[in-house]
């Protein structure tokens, strides 16, 4: 894996449009390479701190994303909040950071943020990579065993029980989670549930086939939250899209088999042609 050129992150509060949100920036500062940042969204209930990881491993490009309202380093929201006012967050943010065009990256609940923010603004998405996430109602549900776990708020407070019920969860083993329950706070309650409601109803199969960006679809065949034929129900969906399987992957591939998913990535997101697109964008 090439070295990174990665800063620490800066971490602010920004308020957008009503809402104050934990904005986290890793800048890249290495030799000018052209590449566009990332604009990254989280799972449900995931703090910025969760993906630290993976701004080092990719390691040649500004890296972007914050904490959902009552998630994290957010204070908690007022009122509820829809994926469409969301999209128009993380636009105004980019505004803010003077990114005008960034490559797209959403996992799990965030995977779907993803999709809307690429639906709401096409002009600013150049390439789109989508991990273990569906496209909202149009879903097949995961195992009922990982589901309640999901459920129960102790996956957040008693590492005991994380690491006890890591794989029948997750699908991975705890061993290769590189340091995931360690870096989890809890959110707040009407902050997990917000986000739940969020996407209550939620579904981007309808607009897909119109979906422009270039996108990667990546799923783990042993996840047991996202099953592997969501994954190909977003394939099936979106024009030219490259789907990725990755073996023995959990709901946390990205994670548990790391070198793996940043070689999809960069292959992905360096194509022939990204760059012509970017500039276009």
């Amino acid at each position: 894996m090439p070295k990174s050129h990665m800063a620490a992150p800066e971490c602010r509060l920004e308020k957008v449009d009503g809402k104050t949100l934990n904005v986290a920036h890793w800048r890249y500062t290495g030799p000018e390479n052209g590449k566009l940042p990332i604009l990254f969204f989280n799972g449900i209930g995931a703090n910025t701190e969760v993906v630290a990881p993976l701004p080092d491993m990719l390691g040649d490009r500004d890296f972007i994303t914050f904490d959902m309202p009552g998630i994290g380093d957010s204070p908690d929201p007022v009122i509820p909040y829809t994926p469409i006012w969301m999209a128009r967050i993380a636009a105004l943010i980019l505004d803010r950071y003077e990114m005008e065009a960034v490559d797209v990256m959403g996992v799990s609940w965030g995977g779907g943020l993803a999709q809307q923010f690429a639906l709401q603004h096409p002009e600013r998405t150049n390439r789109l990579v989508l991990v273990a996430t569906t496209a909202g109602m149009v879903m097949v549900p995961g195992k009922w065993e990982a589901l309640s776990k999901m459920a129960d708020p102790r996956r957040y407070i008693d590492p005991k029980f994380m690491e006890t019920h890591f794989e029948t969860l997750y699908g991975d083993r705890h061993k290769d989670s590189q340091g995931h329950t360690l870096r989890i706070k809890p959110p707040s309650k009407r902050g997990y549930f917000y986000q739940l409601l969020a996407m209550a109803g939620w579904t981007s199969a309808p607009f897909l086939p119109f979906l422009k960006a270039p996108t990667l679809v990546m799923t783990g065949d042993r996840d047991p939250i996202v099953r592997p034929i969501n994954g190909q129900i977003l394939h099936t969906l979106i024009p030219d899209s490259q789907l990725e399987i990755i073996p023995d992957g959990g709901h946390l591939f990205m994670l548990s088999h790391a070198e793996e998913f940043v070689a999809h990535v960069r292959r992905f997101l360096d194509a022939e042609g990204s760059e012509k697109a970017a500039q276009a964008a």
